[in-house]
C-alpha cells in the first residue's frame, strides 16, 4: 500500500502475542513495539477524555489573559440577561430570535428625540447593580459587537448552527452601525500621551525609587514604540542588550507575535535611546536587577514581583493626575501617543509600524493621521503667498 500522491511505501505492520508475558506487540517494519496491558487502546476516530483535557489546558495556556477575561465577562452577561429575559438557563444553540432581541435590548435607537433601547428598566438597573453592566441605558456599539462575536465563537467551537451569521442579524447590525455613525457616536479613545503630556508626567517623577521606576517605565514603553501594558509587564532584563547608543530590547511574545518566533516582517529588536536609555540604566543600577521582570512592585525600598498590566495602567493614570492633565488616561495612552507624535513629526508610516509592530495599517493610521493633520501643507493654503 502506498500514499498515492507521494508514492512512498507505508511500513508493514502486524500484531502478535508474545509467549513470554502475554502482552500484545505490534511489529512495524523490523521494530517490535510492546503494548502493555496497562496502556489503553485508543479510538482513532475520537480524542479520549484525558487528551481532550490536555488540549483544553494547552488552549487555555496559550490564550491571552485579557481575551480570557473579556470572554468570561461576556458569557456571564449573556447568561444573566437570558435568565432574566426568558426565565430559564441559557442553552445552545441560541435561536436567531434571541440574538435579535439581545441586539434590540442593547442598541440605541432614536425615538422622539431620545436614545432608547428595549431593555426593561428594572432589568437594566439589576444588571448594573450586579456589576454586569457599566451604566443604565443603551450599550456602546463596540460592546454589543464584542458580545455578539463571543457568542458567535462559542457556536463555532461547538460546531453548532451559528445564529450570529444569519442574514437578519447581519443586516440589523449593519444598519445599527450606520445609525450610530450618523449620530456621531464615534468609538471612545483614550487620551494620547504625545510629547508634551509625556514630559509633564515625567516631571512628576522624583528621585526616590518609585519615581525612578515610573520614569524608566514611561520612557521604556513610549520610546520603544508605544508598548502595550501586557508587553511592559512581561519585559525581562535578559532581553536587554547594552549598546553604544543605549539599549536594544528583544521582543518576545506579544499581541502581534503570539508564538514569540523571530519574524522577518517584524522588527523584534526595539531601540531605547537618549533619555529612555538613561532612565532605564538608572533604574537597573538602583535595583541591581540582573534577571527577571524589569518593572516591579515596590514596598518602600523592598523590590517585589513584576507589575501587572493593570498596575502599569494605574501608573500612567496617576502620573497624568499628578501633572494636572485633563483627559481619559490609561496604559494605551502611551501607545496612541507615540503614533500620534510620530505623525506630528512627519515620521514615515512604515518606520512607525516597524517600531509598534502593527501589522494592519488600519489599526494605526487613525492616530497617525490625527497627529499629522495640522502639518498637512494643504491645510494652510490661505497663508501661502502667490507671486
Amino acid at each position: 500500500m502506498v500514499y498515492a500522491f507521494l508514492e512512498i511505501p507505508l511500513p508493514s505492520c502486524s500484531t502478535k502475542m508474545t509467549a513470554e508475558n502475554g502482552n500484545r506487540t505490534r511489529k512495524i517494519g523490523h521494530t517490535v513495539v510492546p503494548k502493555l496491558a496497562s496502556t489503553p487502546i485508543l479510538d482513532p476516530t475520537r480524542l479520549d477524555e484525558a487528551a481532550r483535557e490536555a488540549a483544553a489546558q494547552l488552549l487555555r495556556e496559550g490564550e491571552s489573559a485579557n481575551t480570557r477575561r473579556s470572554y468570561d465577562s461576556a458569557l456571564r452577561y449573556w447568561a444573566a440577561w437570558y435568565l432574566a429575559r426568558y426565565g430559564q438557563p441559557i442553552k445552545l444553540p441560541i435561536p436567531v430570535v434571541v440574538i435579535l432581541q439581545f441586539m434590540l435590548d442593547h442598541l440605541a435607537r432614536s425615538n422622539r428625540g431620545k436614545l432608547v433601547c428595549e431593555l426593561p428598566a428594572a432589568l437594566d438597573a439589576t444588571l448594573v447593580a450586579a456589576g454586569l453592566k457599566g451604566r443604565i441605558g443603551p450599550a456602546a456599539l463596540n460592546t454589543v459587537e464584542h458580545r455578539l462575536a463571543v457568542m458567535s465563537k462559542v457556536h463555532q467551537l461547538k460546531r453548532l448552527p451559528n445564529p450570529c451569521e444569519e442574514p437578519a442579524v447581519k443586516q440589523l447590525l449593519k444598519r445599527a452601525r450606520r445609525a450610530y455613525a450618523k449620530r456621531g457616536a464615534l468609538p471612545h479613545s483614550k487620551t494620547a500621551a504625545t510629547k508634551e503630556p509625556l514630559e509633564a508626567m515625567l516631571a512628576t517623577c522624583g528621585e526616590d525609587l518609585v519615581g525612578t521606576r515610573d520614569r524608566a517605565l514611561l520612557l521604556f514603553a513610549w520610546s520603544s514604540g508605544g508598548r502595550r501594558r501586557s508587553e511592559v509587564a512581561v519585559a525581562k532584563v535578559e532581553r536587554l542588550q547594552r549598546t553604544k547608543e543605549g539599549y536594544l530590547y528583544k521582543m518576545g511574545h506579544s499581541k502581534t507575535n503570539q508564538s514569540a518566533k523571530a519574524n522577518p516582517k517584524l522588527h523584534s529588536e526595539k531601540p531605547i535611546l537618549g533619555d529612555g536609555a538613561d532612565a532605564l540604566e538608572k533604574w537597573l543600577k538602583a535595583t541591581k536587577l540582573k534577571r527577571g521582570a524589569i518593572f516591579r512592585r515596590l514596598w518602600g525600598e523592598t523590590i517585589g514581583p513584576a507589575l501587572s498590566p493593570a498596575a502599569i495602567g494605574e501608573i500612567v493614570k496617576r502620573r497624568a493626575q499628578l501633572a494636572g492633565l485633563a483627559g481619559d488616561w490609561a496604559g494605551h495612552s502611551l501607545r496612541s501617543g507615540f503614533v500620534t507624535e510620530a505623525g506630528r513629526q512627519g515620521v514615515p508610516l512604515g518606520s512607525v509600524m516597524a517600531m509598534t509592530d502593527h501589522t494592519n495599517v488600519g489599526s494605526v493610521v487613525g492616530y497617525y493621521q490625527a497627529g499629522s493633520a495640522t502639518g498637512n501643507p494643504a491645510a494652510n493654503l490661505l497663508a501661502k503667498k502667490t507671486s
